[in-house]
């Protein structure tokens, strides 16, 4: 029997923007892990029904039975009408500041639970602000950033936690991440999403300047007793031995763990930091690269923050939303993170997190997958409370158990 069943809805799962370039890897991905007409019922969305018939059909005879539902981001009454329908809603429709509000408030106000891939961490903050309580009153579990952006980072330092309580009876209070390898290409969603959120900066200084505090999502009466510090430039890692650069998605993953750490009551620490940058090597190669790959990282920050140049950027270098790696490309893509932790006593120990796709696209579409699936399979209502968590604190040992067994991802702990 179907836990929906159960719950006399439908659906344990609604892929909403199934006919998104995410949308369709994930259908893609859950058509061949958990079938059609299984144990497990789940449904794809979207506003427009020519697409949707299009991607059914590309998903071979397997999904011939596959339900199709029709919802648009701006009409409230069809997104209420999914929330009806399922216990989990997975979201791809981005960018976010765009197109999520209405289904977050309709998912808070019905007590359905929600999980989607968006690195627009300003966007989580004001939805939080705005339907927090109306979540934690109807028992709603909101999860954002279930991607690339921020499972490794968020459940790597979960991971590395709970190994460092095992080996020396207490969390690490210094943390961080670094990127030691990567392969992937990006998405014009992707863009999309950075181009809203320089924009936001941009047309609002207050939300300029909330956009640059690492605790946005923590509140203004979290605990931390320290200011967390980030990978702004060339920098020399002596935990590595290797020079670093600033990681792009750093401004997403490090709002997410500092959020996870005040969601546990300080679990790791009042003083707990953490970071995230990028591997370019050892002695005067490492240095040029981390130099290069800082600029670089400068330029494309200052070329979308200006309307001619991002004007350019659009129409000449950067791929067009819809548009993305090839499946060939996803296949080939992997990923190689190392999360770091130590004491003031020097004890410290590394996890180091592998994915066997692409990042953003490929292994994203994994990683979100088991996180509706946890969700709707693994996580009881009793068990955990409403509102707006993040992956490691709604679903824990229950998430990393499916994200090494059924997503192509390795938390070991290195030697």
């Amino acid at each position: 029997m179907s836990i929906s069943e159960v719950s006399n809805k439908p659906y344990d799962l609604i892929v909403f923007g199934a006919t998104s370039f995410v949308g369709q890897i994930l259908s893609n991905y859950l058509v061949e892990t958990i079938g059609v007409n299984g144990d497990i019922s789940w449904a794809i969305a979207s506003r427009s029904e020519s697409k949707l018939a299009l991607l059914k059909e590309s998903l071979g005879s397997t999904a011939s039975e596959l339900p199709v539902l029709i919802a648009d981001s701006h009409d409230e009454a069809s997104l209420q009408a999914l929330c009806n329908k399922t216990r989990v809603i997975i979201s791809t429709v981005g960018p976010y500041a765009l197109y999520g509000e209405l289904l977050i408030k309709a998912c808070a106000e019905s007590g359905t639970d929600y999980t989607d891939l968006t690195g627009e961490a300003h966007w989580i903050g004001m939805m939080k602000d705005k339907y927090n309580q109306t979540a934690e009153a109807s028992g709603a579990r909101i999860v954002n950033s279930c991607g690339f952006d921020s499972i490794p980072s968020d459940m790597g330092v979960f991971a590395m936690q709970q190994r460092a309580q095992t080996q020396f009876g207490h969390p690490l209070p210094h943390a961080k991440l670094r990127v030691k390898a990567m392969k992937g290409g990006a998405s014009g969603g992707t863009i999309a999403s950075m181009i809203e959120a320089l924009k936001a900066a941009k047309a609002d200084p207050k939300m300029r300047k909330k956009m640059g505090n690492p605790y946005l999502l923590c509140g203004s009466e979290h605990q931390y007793s320290i200011r967390a510090k980030t990978v702004s430039g060339p920098q020399f890692d002596p935990d590595f031995n290797c020079w670093t650069a600033p990681f792009v998605m750093e401004a997403i993953n490090s709002r997410i763990v500092l959020h996870s750490n005040s969601l546990l009551d300080m679990a790791y620490g009042r003083d707990f930091s953490y970071s995230e940058g990028m591997l370019t090597g050892k002695g005067l190669k490492g240095r040029i690269g981390a130099i290069m790959s800082t600029v670089a990282f400068g330029m494309l920050g200052v070329g979308l923050y200006f309307s001619p140049t991002r004007a350019l950027l659009e129409k000449f270098v950067l791929p067009a939303p819809g548009e993305g790696p090839s499946p060939e490309a996803q296949l080939n893509g992997y990923f190689d993170v190392r999360v770091h932790g130590r004491d003031d006593q020097g004890n410290q120990l590394t996890v180091k997190v592998t994915g066997d796709r692409d990042p953003g696209y490929g292994s994203t579409a994994k990683m979100l997958g088991q996180a509706g699936l946890c969700l709707a399979l693994d996580i009881k209502k009793e068990d955990r409370a409403g509102g707006f968590l993040t992956p490691s604190v709604a679903m824990g040992d229950a998430l990393l158990e499916r994200l090494e067994a059924h997503s192509g991802l390795a938390f070991e702990t290195c030697k």
